[in-house]
């Protein structure tokens, strides 16, 4: 009975540790298989959140990119290089162009511009905040948000119920609201621009401002309609006898723009729609905003065109800015 009691004892204690072995080994089995499982669904997920996060990264760049209006500074030489690939003539003489501008004027860098028929307007205002300018004399002289109501209730210029902001092509009794606030935009803008002495802080503000396409749409129609004011005025002016400056002589000379209506129907009504400035627009640009334009014509190499000035004879203390053209209806900004 003992060694049966003592067989039996053995038998239950083999029969006990080959039970803890097998629960033990599935046990195992099981932490196993569902660490694995675990891990299988980590790793899909993380494949599948870096798939969805390469995604929305590409997705902003794409489009942050194409709000950028004016885009990062690239050497001037490596983008002629990039632009101008050919042997042909008009791409050798761009290329000698370029070449002149790096040694010559020591422009080191550019800046591309969206093309569009704002891109002249784009480029002197983008410079005009990136320099911090202040404003012209004659707008710190009065308040330049009431000047739309000022046409019409002073001098009578019930015409400018026909303005048209460019491709939007909006008119009616509303203009001067809608005027208004746009001349509200960049009296506000302005005046923050150049108030701010950080360069580095102009700079990331510029980048903000110029890829907001809405605002910016709102800052060229201010422009245009600070252009449309200074052809009035100076036509008043040259009603009462009074000299006038030899640009706005030419302007009021072409019969498409012989008094600001026509001026305005005829030309700065289809900017920003259909065509951008015409070398005229660009004196009374400048001369609007009190700044020598200066623009390096590159199909004009080795002519005295080349090189020229809006206005023609600007006051020695206006500030100067600087463009490129390649063909007089894009531009691009000039690093030095």
């Amino acid at each position: 009975m003992e060694t049966l009691l003592c067989s039996h004892g053995v038998v239950v204690t083999s029969h006990a540790l080959d039970s803890v072995w097998r629960i033990t080994r599935g046990s195992v089995v099981l932490a196993a298989s569902f660490l694995l499982a675990t891990l299988s669904y980590f790793r899909r997920l993380y494949l599948h959140l870096g798939h969805r996060l390469k995604w929305w990264v590409g997705y902003l760049q794409r489009r942050f990119k194409k709000n950028l209006s004016v885009e990062a500074e690239v050497d001037v030489l490596s983008y002629c290089a990039r632009e101008w690939k050919g042997e042909t003539p008009y791409a050798k003489l761009m290329k000698k162009a370029y070449e002149e501008l790096f040694w010559r004027h020591h422009i080191k860098c550019v800046r591309q511009v969206k093309r569009d028929n704002y891109d002249a307007l784009r480029s002197v205002l983008f410079q005009i905040f990136s320099q911090g300018l202040s404003f012209p004399s004659w707008m710190k002289e009065r308040d330049i948000i009431k000047l739309p109501e000022k046409l019409l209730f002073s001098q009578g210029c019930n015409w400018i119920q026909q303005y048209s902001f460019g491709p939007e092509k909006y008119t009616g009794s509303n203009v001067f609201g809608k005027l208004r606030k746009c001349v509200e935009s960049l009296k506000m803008q302005w005046t923050e621009f150049s108030g701010m002495k950080d360069c580095h802080k102009r700079g990331s503000m510029c980048n903000m401002l110029f890829s907001d396409a809405i605002l910016e749409y709102r800052l060229y129609e201010a422009l245009k309609f600070i252009m449309l004011y200074q052809v009035t005025e100076v036509y008043e002016q040259m009603k009462a006898n009074k000299v006038i400056p030899r640009l706005f002589r030419l302007l009021f000379s072409r019969e498409s723009s012989s008094d600001p209506l026509s001026f305005m129907m005829n030309h700065l009504n289809s900017v920003g729609d259909t065509c951008g400035l015409d070398q005229i627009d660009m004196f009374i640009l400048g001369y609007s905003l009190e700044v020598k334009i200066k623009v390096f014509r590159l199909f004009k190499f080795n002519s005295r065109d080349f090189e020229v000035c809006y206005p023609e004879q600007p006051l020695r203390e206006w500030p100067e800015i600087s463009l490129l053209t390649e063909n007089d209806h894009h531009y691009l900004i000039p690093v030095f």
